[in-house]
């Protein structure tokens, strides 16, 4: 009994926690993911009967955790962005999902096969579970609320925040090529998978997600803002919990028609924002969305570093540990400079972009996901070690950088108005 009373006892000084910290921490270099990392690390290390929850063996509820936190930071992320979408007005995020998204997977697997003599399939899982991106752990460099302006986001933010909501869901067709290529290894070579995988998990899933997404959120912000009954014109009724509802539909319809849940998310979010985009319901909506990620974010922080603290490194290797450090400091940073060659925006503001490739849940979700569906059982810890050393490295370093390279961003476009 005096166990479970200060686990309640513990979750109410987390959640206050998650409420006080990103205010002490605001234009710092420091970050809430950062301090709730530490706090994992400090509280698993005393000599108390703490719980630490082991990913390999507790496998399926670290999925569905970390897949509640993604699709909810997906509506959140899709909700903030002001720009309305459009190839030109959207050029940055489609550069880095077309050029650094596959190279940065291709550039992995080769490391990982060279440096850690990894089978290609178990290459290829490490690299598709280590490219999706998240902005939510360094909160300088993502969106901020809705506001009324159509075009007041600065590149570097909507960029990083509209990759990380598309490529959420488009790392799902390199976890399931992986899957497919260790399949047809363990019963000899064969290429024959690689036509279904493209035309099924890569175009038909993603069309599917894409496709559920815009329907739902139409069919929502109809209803929001413009439905004929009072009772279904939610928008007059300022409910911030209608986020979840809208976030559980359109991934629940998605995964039911067998397309991406994480892009159908996204995009309906960005369809509701589209349906009334001024509104201020969407700030309601928004900041509902925005609390709920941030008790999920610093909660699974806090187990990661427990697990951390309790010996997750204990497999990694430093071969295994460098494929992290070339993937944050070398692979991102390079392909995604690669692919804002001839963009709009000024050099500096290109290489902030291309270097602010923050790894979090996402990853996590992906590896817990994979490896419940056969062929690397073998390999779950060594997997896990190095996917919690690269969250671990990305959070630390990008936490540190992001506030002081943001503001002096912010400093040179407001001096100058033009791009860095």
């Amino acid at each position: 009994m005096m166990f479970s009373d200060a686990v309640y006892a513990a979750l109410g000084v987390g959640a206050l926690a998650a409420a006080v910290v990103p205010r002490m921490v605001f234009r710092r270099p420091l970050s809430m993911p950062m301090v709730f990392l530490a706090a994992g690390v400090v509280v698993a290390a005393l000599p108390l009967p703490v719980p630490v929850v082991d990913p390999v063996r507790d496998r399926l509820w670290v999925e569905h955790v970390t897949e509640v936190c993604v699709i909810v930071s997906l509506m959140g992320a899709g909700l903030a962005i002001n720009r309305p979408f459009g190839a030109r007005a959207w050029a940055g995020p489609w550069r880095l999902l077309a050029v650094t998204m596959p190279l940065t997977v291709a550039a992995v697997a080769v490391a990982a096969c060279l440096l850690l003599d990894w089978p290609p399939a178990l290459a290829l899982l490490l690299a598709a579970v280590l490219t999706p991106t998240d902005p939510v752990l360094a909160a300088e460099v993502r969106v901020g609320e809705p506001t009324d302006t159509e075009h007041d986001e600065d590149e570097v933010r909507f960029t990083l925040t509209s990759e990380a909501g598309l490529n959420d869901g488009l790392a799902f067709p390199f976890v399931l090529a992986a899957l497919a290529l260790a399949a047809t290894t363990a019963s000899g070579w064969s290429a024959g998978w690689i036509g279904g995988w493209l035309l099924t998990d890569l175009l038909g899933r993603s069309a599917v997600g894409v496709l559920t997404g815009l329907a739902v959120g139409m069919l929502l912000g109809r209803m929001f803002f413009r439905a004929r009954a009072p009772a279904l014109r939610l928008s007059e009724h300022m409910e911030g919990f209608v986020a979840l509802g809208a976030t559980f539909l359109s991934y629940g319809v998605a995964e039911l028609l067998h397309g991406y849940g994480f892009l159908a998310v996204f995009v309906t979010a960005c369809a509701v924002r589209s349906a009334e985009r001024s509104h201020g319901y969407h700030k309601v909506l928004h900041e509902f969305t925005e609390q709920i990620e941030r008790l999920l974010t610093a909660f699974l922080l806090f187990l990661l570093g427990g697990y951390l603290a309790a010996g997750g490194l204990a497999a990694l290797t430093w071969q295994a540990a460098l494929v992290a450090v070339l993937l944050i400091l070398v692979i991102r940073p390079l392909t995604g400079w690669v692919a804002q060659l001839g963009f709009r925006t000024g050099p500096r503001e290109r290489l902030v972009a291309a270097a602010f490739g923050i790894r979090g849940i996402g990853s996590l979700f992906y590896l817990s996901y994979a490896l419940g569906r056969g062929h690397f059982a073998e390999y779950a810890e060594e997997l896990w070690a190095v996917v919690a050393f690269t969250v671990l490295a990305s959070v630390m370093l990008h936490g540190v950088a992001a506030t002081p390279v943001i503001s002096r961003l912010d400093r040179l476009r407001d001096s100058s108005g033009r791009p860095p």
